[in-house]
């Protein structure tokens, strides 16, 4: 081999080197795919539906995240952000006594007719103090029947959230960007 094509070769091992490192850490650390576990988050997403966890950006009120507790994950949706008071009444949301609008309820919500989809709870009557405590963030499940969340788990600590999922890309027919 002269000297010219020994340059070509590691100029080309040295960019798939570089492209491979680039992808796994990607992969692994930025946009992370997983795979829901349960219906707890239907309509808005399905058992077995893949997402990308975002670790990037903060955390707001209505983002589904991902997190990690008991060993496991769960996708949830944050209701309520540090110093939040929530209330729930005739299926309805209150925060800090203003009224919420679930946009992604009001398809399932039709279905059920005049059944509630949310039984009234306020963090009043959960959480000492009344309100969600700093460093932590109440979540609900969009599936509110059937749904482990902050109203049996109490607040989640920031810490324990691996990212939101702004994306659903699998299967096909449920691909999607979450809102």
């Amino acid at each position: 081999m002269n000297e010219k094509n020994l340059k070509l070769l590691w100029s080309w091992t040295w960019a798939i080197v570089l492209g491979l490192l680039l992808t796994v850490l990607i992969r692994f650390y930025f946009f992370v795919p997983v795979m829901v576990d349960g219906s707890s988050m239907m309509p808005t997403l399905h058992d077995g539906d893949r997402v990308i966890i975002n670790r990037f950006g903060n955390v707001d009120r209505f983002d589904v995240v991902i997190f990690k507790d008991e060993g496991r994950e769960y996708v949830k949706r944050v209701i309520g952000v540090p110093g939040d008071k929530i209330v729930y009444k005739n299926d309805e949301l209150f925060i800090n006594g203003k009224k919420q609008d679930e946009p992604y309820l009001d398809d399932y919500k039709k279905q059920l007719g005049n059944a509630l989809l949310t039984d009234d709870f306020s963090t009043a009557d959960m959480i000492s103090g009344g309100v969600v405590p700093k460093g932590t963030v109440f979540v609900l499940g969009d599936n509110r029947r059937a749904s482990k969340d902050s109203r049996i788990m109490g607040p989640i600590p920031e810490s324990k959230i691996l990212g939101t999922t702004p994306i659903c890309y699998w299967p096909l027919e449920h691909a999607k960007f979450i809102r």
